[in-house]
């Protein structure tokens, strides 16, 4: 069976990707890397000594990213239905975030401790029916949110992919009611006709 058009196109921009060459040259996992690489360079919100979740962590760009600025004195925690090759440093639970077992798994592992940054870069298995599309993208980051919510400590940072669409400027007016600053971006890193845009919240209002 030949590819489509579509498909074609997508391989095309995939391998002449400058983001993919360059992950690939420094070994990083993702090209989604340089999203986050290139966010912590202008906002400098992971630290040193930080306990970072990561959802949605798979392959584990982003894991590698947070545990290079964490360092040996912090902690990343990495969460995500896919399997992910192992990480020297990363403590990783596979399972659904949706479903209640992994989300214990992961309150688990972090022993009770509070957390100083969660970042969401989940997104829903598209399906091409844009409504669905963007419910679904909107419930995962919900549920990111709430996360963040709960074990967080004050100060405390999250990040989290959006897709722009329905129930976008309700949810970032609802992140605004929780954190000091609130931030949207799109990193040069993300596709230009993607929807795709980060928001970042810093200054985690402990209720």
């Amino acid at each position: 069976m030949s590819r489509s058009k579509s498909s074609k196109r997508w391989l095309a921009e995939h391998f002449d990707d400058p983001y993919v060459k360059k992950s690939q040259q420094l070994g990083l996992r993702s090209r989604s890397a340089f999203k986050l690489l290139q966010l912590q360079e202008k906002y400098g919100f992971i630290r040193s000594g930080m306990t970072v979740v990561d959802l949605g962590c798979a392959p584990g760009g982003w894991c590698q990213v947070a545990l290079s600025d964490v360092g040996s004195n912090g902690k990343v925690i990495g969460l995500d239905l896919l399997a992910m090759e192992p990480l020297d440093g990363v403590r990783f639970i596979q399972g659904d975030f949706t479903e209640d077992e992994p989300l214990q798994a992961l309150e688990e592992a972090l022993e009770s401790a509070s957390v100083d940054l969660v970042l969401s870069d989940m997104a829903p298995n598209m399906s091409g029916m844009a409504a669905t599309d963007q419910a679904r993208s909107m419930y995962l980051a919900e549920l990111a949110l709430d996360f963040a919510r709960n074990h967080l400590k004050t100060g405390g940072g999250f990040l989290v992919k959006l897709f722009q669409g329905e129930g976008f400027d309700a949810f970032v007016r609802d992140v605004r009611g929780s954190f000091d600053k609130v931030s949207v971006r799109k990193p040069e890193a993300s596709r230009p006709r993607s929807r795709e845009v980060y928001l970042l919240a810093l200054g985690h209002r402990v209720e």
